[in-house]
C-alpha cells in the first residue's frame, strides 16, 4: 500500500510495486532490472559503460557514504540507466569526495530510488530473472506503467552510443608495447593497467574496420567490455576474425564473447546475469580459484566451443558457465570476468601479463 510521503515507485513488468524516496534525476526511466553483490564501488559501478540502460540494484545496503571522487570514474560519460538502493547517504565522509552520488546522478541524467527492501527485490531478480522496470511517481497506475512496459523497445545501439567516436591515445611512462584497443565501452581501469605495464594505448571505435587496425602497426589487440548482446555487434565479431591470428589477442567481458562468435561460437542470455565482486572461477589449466568481479548478462555456449579451435580455460563454480577461452595457435585468449576490478579482488591481475608475454615472445618471432 501507497505511503503518503513517498515520492518515487519503481514497477516492474511482472505487476510488483515497490514505494520509496527519490534521488539523483527525477525523470521517468524504463530501464532492464539486474542485481550487483559487490560490497563497495558504487562509483566504479555507476560509471562502468556495461551499465547502459540498465536499473542496478545494489544488494549492500549503504550507498553514498564516500561520496564521489575524481579519479575513481571508469568513463567520464555515466550511462547508467537507474540505480535502485536501500539507504542513501547525501552527507559522504571522505577527503576525496568531490561531489555527492545524488549530485553526480542528476548531472548525467540518472534517476535513482532508494527506502526499498532490496533483498526481496533482488530475491525476485533471482527467482524470476532480469525484466523490465518503470521508475516513475508514485502516482502512475499500475495499469499506465505496465501499458510503457509492454510497449518498451529494447536498445541494440549500446556499444554505439559509449564507444568513442575516434581514435584516442593513452600514453605510458615507458612505452615498450603498443596496443590498439576495440573500445566497445572501455573502462579506465583497463587502460591503467595495460599502461602501467608499458603499453601505449591506441583506443579505436567499436566498428573499426580491420584495415584500419592493421595500418596501426600494433603488438597486440584488446577487445573491450561494454553493454548488451554481443550478437549486435557483428562489424566487431568480424574484425576480431578478420586479425586473428595476426596479433596476440585479449578480450575482457563483451570482448570475450565477441572473440567466441569470431571463431564460429555461440552465446546466449543468462536468467538474471553475473554482477558483484565476489564470483569463484577455476582456471582449469592450474587448478586455481580465483575470486572474481563480474558484470554481464550473456555467457558463452559450452557446447559451441566443440566446432571452433577455442578451448575453455576457466569455468564459473557456482552454474559451470564459460568463464575463459583460448586458440594457443592464433595467441588468442580471453575471460568473461573482470581482471581490472577496481576496488575488487585482484586474483586475475596474472592475465595482463600473459598479455604482456605474448607480445614480447611476438616482438622476437
Amino acid at each position: 500500500m501507497m505511503v503518503a510521503e513517498y515520492n518515487r515507485k519503481i514497477i516492474l513488468e511482472d505487476g510488483q510495486e515497490y514505494y520509496g524516496y527519490a534521488f539523483g534525476d527525477d525523470a521517468d526511466r524504463v530501464c532492464e532490472i539486474v542485481f550487483n553483490t559487490s560490497m563497495a564501488g558504487y562509483q566504479e559501478i555507476l560509471s562502468d559503460p556495461s551499465y547502459t540502460d540498465q536499473a542496478v540494484v545494489m544488494t549492500y545496503p549503504l550507498i553514498g557514504n564516500y561520496g564521489m571522487a575524481d579519479d575513481d570514474y571508469e568513463t567520464l560519460t555515466p550511462s547508467m540507466g537507474a540505480l535502485i538502493v536501500r539507504d542513501y547517504n547525501d552527507q559522504p565522509s571522505n577527503f576525496r569526495s568531490a561531489a555527492t552520488l545524488s549530485q553526480v546522478m542528476r548531472k548525467y541524467q540518472i534517476p535513482g530510488i532508494y527506502g526499498i527492501d532490496t533483498r526481496k527485490l533482488t530475491r525476485s531478480i533471482r527467482d524470476l530473472g532480469s525484466r523490465g522496470v518503470l521508475l516513475t511517481s508514485p502516482e502512475t497506475p499500475l495499469k499506465k506503467g505496465l501499458d510503457i512496459l509492454k510497449s518498451r523497445c529494447l536498445p541494440t545501439d549500446g556499444v554505439s552510443r559509449v564507444s568513442r567516436g575516434d581514435i584516442h591515445v593513452s600514453h605510458s611512462d615507458r612505452e615498450r608495447y603498443h596496443v590498439v584497443a576495440i573500445d566497445c565501452g572501455i573502462k579506465q581501469g583497463i587502460v591503467r593497467q595495460l599502461n602501467q605495464r608499458g603499453c601505449k594505448v591506441t583506443m579505436v571505435p567499436w566498428n573499426t574496420p580491420a584495415k584500419v587496425v592493421e595500418d596501426l602497426r600494433p603488438d597486440g589487440i584488446f577487445i573491450s567490455n561494454g553493454p548488451g548482446d554481443p550478437t549486435h555487434v557483428p562489424d566487431t565479431a568480424a574484425a576480431v576474425k578478420a586479425l586473428a591470428g595476426r596479433y596476440p589477442m585479449f578480450g575482457i567481458c563483451l570482448g570475450h564473447q565477441i572473440i567466441a562468435l569470431a571463431y564460429g561460437a555461440e552465446t546466449y542470455k543468462l536468467k538474471f546475469g553475473h554482477r558483484g565482486g565476489n564470483h569463484p572461477v577455476k582456471n582449469l589449466e592450474t587448478g586455481t580459484i580465483e575470486i572474481t568481479s563480474q558484470n554481464h548478462s550473456y555467457a558463452v555456449d559450452m557446447d559451441s566451443l566443440k566446432g571452433t579451435e577455442l578451448v575453455c580455460t576457466h569455468i564459473n563454480l557456482l552454474d559451470n558457465t564459460v568463464e575463459g577461452m583460448k586458440c594457443v595457435r592464433d595467441r588468442v585468449f580471453s575471460v568473461q570476468y573482470h581482471p581490472e576490478s577496481a576496488p575488487g579482488p585482484q586474483d586475475s591481475a596474472y592475465l595482463f601479463n600473459c598479455f604482456i608475454n605474448l607480445m614480447e615472445e611476438g616482438k622476437h618471432a
